[in-house]
């Protein structure tokens, strides 16, 4: 594999099958990191001072990326609620967390293929992100077929995919609001998560929880990081326009209580986590 990592990205994007999309995504990582994928075209300079890379082309305009025909994509509203006490209603669980694993390997390769401007080790930490992706959803699938399920046994919601279409226009907002909103919330349920399945005995779920959070906390840092660094390059003070953000685009989606202490490993400041207190209500 050589040539463009935007190209490589766009068919990651493309591909539809989970087999598909996630050896691509392993081969495509491989390679970016073998410096056979290059980001090439015109270079303008970076707020950091290592600069920028750009491509004249530019991407296309964002649509839903490659899907299987499973699951059906519903309103979160029509997702039955199932407890823990039954095999199914684990699996339903674990389905939950592999479709979100799955929607976040395409936001990974989004977040390459569509900002042009950015330094280098932007595109090294993205390409990273979705590589780890591919791997948890590949545990998390190979978890439901050792339960004799598979994904696209179960309904799932589309809000994810939602996010990144309204942030496409935009770096910092993309930054700030997928990783660090809607990923960033998997910081809060999953230790609570991880207890009750340990307390059902379902140690194999909760072993793969405990890769997942680990790994997620460096994935929301990503996106610190980065949304600090776009503000930096747009002279914006991070705490006020994180706010702003959040009260355009996330009210609706926050939810307490916060993992504090895994928030603010993975980059946010106490201004930010009282923003996310005081809007969640």
């Amino acid at each position: 594999m050589a040539g463009s990592l935007f190209d490589a990205a766009r068919a990651c994007l493309d591909a539809a099958s989970p087999d598909d999309k996630v050896a691509m995504t392993h081969a495509t990582a491989a390679a970016f990191r073998e410096g056979t994928l290059t980001v090439h075209a015109g270079r303008a300079a970076g707020a950091d001072g290592h600069g920028g890379t750009g491509d004249a082309a530019g991407p296309e305009p964002i649509r839903m990326p490659g899907r299987p025909p499973r699951p059906r994509l519903v309103h979160p509203r029509e997702l039955p609620r199932r407890g823990f006490g039954t095999d199914e209603g684990r699996a339903a669980f674990i389905h939950a967390i592999a479709h979100i694993e799955f929607n976040a390997i395409d936001l990974g390769w989004d977040a390459v293929y569509r900002f042009r401007d950015m330094p280098e080790q932007y595109y090294a930490d993205w390409v990273m992100v979705a590589d780890d992706e591919a791997r948890h959803f590949t545990m998390l699938r190979t978890r439901l077929q050792a339960m004799d399920f598979d994904y696209g046994a179960f309904d799932a919601h589309n809000g994810l995919w939602e996010m990144a279409e309204k942030t496409a226009h935009d770096v910092l907002a993309r930054m700030a609001l997928v990783p660090r909103v809607l990923e960033a919330r998997g910081l809060d349920v999953t230790p609570g998560m991880i207890v009750k399945l340990r307390a059902l005995g379902d140690h194999a779920t909760a072993d793969i929880l405990e890769v997942i959070l680990r790994e997620e906390v460096a994935h929301v840092a990503a996106g610190s990081r980065w949304f600090r660094w776009c503000c930096g390059r747009e002279s914006i003070a991070p705490e006020p326009r994180f706010r702003e953000l959040l009260a355009e685009y996330a009210r609706a989606v926050l939810h307490g209580p916060f993992n504090v202490d895994a928030r603010s490993a993975a980059g946010f400041s106490e201004d930010e986590l009282a923003a996310l207190q005081q809007l969640a209500g």
